[in-house]
């Protein structure tokens, strides 16, 4: 009988190519509050929340719902509708800063999932570093699958949070959710090999030192002075990797957002996702050794801006107005439909960046999305931040993966539209519970189990050790799958590459040029 590792390989000797995401799965509570209402209760002006940060909804959880209920039920909802086996995934990872245990994971918990299943042979464990941990979950399972370790099964990664702010200004940046995927190889989602460029740093601008609350310390202005200066620091080094690959292939050109056609941000708030479109065209601006600030230019009446300094910049509201001003219809062609879930139910931490993926894929007719290449800035506070790609790739005949994952997205407005609006004193009062009883034991929750979606898992108890029991909700009134009936390809069955080490290497160091 051959090994694992054997199965994962053909007969060439190759590792598998076209890595990336195959399935994916959002998950966000069945209530919200209305950020235009939140404004008259917390007695601000009309525009605050939704003009000044862009945001309509924000979604929020009860105490029936915690990160482990979120997370199990992403989960289950992933595999059940794309009809994957959990025999067949060797690796899941958990990006979360919703901590309720410091030592046992939230994946551990997921496990119990698996347990009819008899598969105990799963690697990964929690990854923990504000909104970045599902960006780090999703390197290390692409990595698990081209490593000498991937036994030919898929990878799965999970990003969950619940967002929530003490009273104050920044109580309407919140939101929560949930997002899984499924990673291996023929993926739809490819994720580009060697375009990827990581920056990190050590500062205070967000964090959460008490481990008494959910409430995170925040220096609002540096946060966002450090997310777009790790922005800067993320797209110059992307490009230069884009463009020494692009100059292997004979393109001379520069890389800039030409070569993208959508771009994803992680969102704590729409208004600054729309900011950071703007500077990244700022930064090509500065890197264009002509730019065209000509009347009827791209950069028209910019010419005055050639000799500023990007370091310099972050709080100039004259630079930031005029390149917002003209970014405006590269922003609504390739960020804006990104947002739909970062409006509609707010920051979800790690899961953010991963809604404007799912939103953007939801946007576009299926026909439209071959070829199409997403950029995805990934930030998480303290700070850590990364700029990389994925690629559409397949075709789009009913029943293939690509097929199936725009399916799966059809009735996302639907889902959001199925949501129940609650006054801003029941959020108020939502809040105020969670505050009281976060982390007490024992405790029987008290929240409404009626408004969930079916197939939620929520939480039941918690006894004077802390132990957690959950349930779920029915699946009885759940709407027919939103799939096709036919299951995912196990990687197993349809694997056609693989490669030794040294070829791995080789091949990494030569990806595909960037190109429109």
């Amino acid at each position: 009988m051959p090994s694992p590792s054997d199965m994962s390989k053909n007969a060439d000797g190759r590792w598998p190519d076209n890595v990336g995401i195959i399935a994916a799965e959002i998950y966000f509570p069945s209530q919200y509050v209305d950020q235009t209402q939140l404004e008259v209760f917390d007695g601000i002006p009309a525009g605050k929340y939704t003009v000044g940060l862009g945001q309509a909804k924000m979604g929020f959880c009860t105490d029936r719902e915690d990160i482990n209920s979120l997370c199990l039920t992403v989960v289950q909802n992933l595999m059940e509708r794309n009809q994957v086996s959990y025999e067949e995934v060797g690796r899941m990872e958990v990006g979360t800063e919703t901590i309720i245990d410091k030592s046992k994971s939230v994946k551990t918990v997921l496990m119990q999932l698996f347990r009819d299943s008899g598969n105990t042979s799963v690697e990964g464990i929690d990854t923990t570093n504000a909104c970045y941990g599902g960006t780090a979950a999703l390197f290390n399972a692409l990595a698990w699958v081209e490593s000498s370790a991937w036994d030919g099964r898929y990878a799965l990664v999970v990003a969950g949070d619940i967002a929530v702010y003490a009273t104050g200004n920044a109580r309407p940046t919140g939101g929560a959710g949930a997002i899984a995927m499924l990673v291996g190889p023929n993926a739809p989602l490819v994720v580009e090999r060697g375009l990827r460029h990581t920056h990190m740093e050590h500062v205070y601008d967000f964090y959460k030192p008490d481990m008494a609350s959910e409430y995170p310390r925040v220096d609002g202005k540096l946060s966002i002075q450090c997310y777009l200066g790790a922005l800067d620091k993320c797209y110059k080094g992307y490009c230069a990797k884009a463009e020494a690959l692009m100059q292997k292939e004979g393109d001379a050109s520069r890389c800039s957002l030409d070569k993208f056609d959508a771009v994803c941000f992680h969102s704590p708030f729409c208004k600054l996702v729309q900011k950071s479109l703007a500077r990244l065209v700022l930064n090509d601006f500065l890197r264009d050794p002509n730019p065209s600030t000509e009347e009827g230019g791209r950069y028209a009446g910019l010419n005055g801006y050639k000799d500023l300094k990007l370091e310099e910049t972050f709080m100039d509201r004259d630079v930031e107005k005029a390149f917002m001003t003209c970014s405006k219809d590269i922003f609504a062609a390739k960020t804006k439909p990104s947002l739909l879930i970062a409006n509609q139910v707010g920051n979800m931490y790690t899961p953010s960046l991963y809604g404007g993926l799912i939103s953007c894929l939801a946007s576009l007719p299926l026909e439209e999305l071959p070829g199409k290449r997403i950029g995805l800035f990934s930030y998480g506070s303290g700070l850590a931040a990364s700029l990389f790609s994925v690629r559409i790739c397949g075709d789009t005949a009913p029943g293939s993966p690509l097929w199936k994952l725009r399916a799966s997205l059809d009735d996302l407005r639907f889902r959001l539209d199925s949501r129940k609006c609650v006054e801003p004193a029941v959020f108020a009062d939502a809040m105020q519970l969670r505050e009281n009883t976060h982390h007490l034991a024992k405790y029987a929750p008290v929240g409404s189990v009626d408004d969930l979606f079916p197939g939620t898992w929520y939480l039941t108890y918690v006894d004077e050790m802390h132990r957690r029991k959950y349930s779920r909700k029915p699946l009885s009134d759940l709407p027919s799958p939103r799939v096709d009936s036919a299951p995912v390809s196990s990687p197993i069955d349809t694997l056609k590459s693989a490669v030794t080490p040294q070829k791995r290497m080789e091949e990494a160091n030569s990806s595909t040029a960037v190109s429109n």
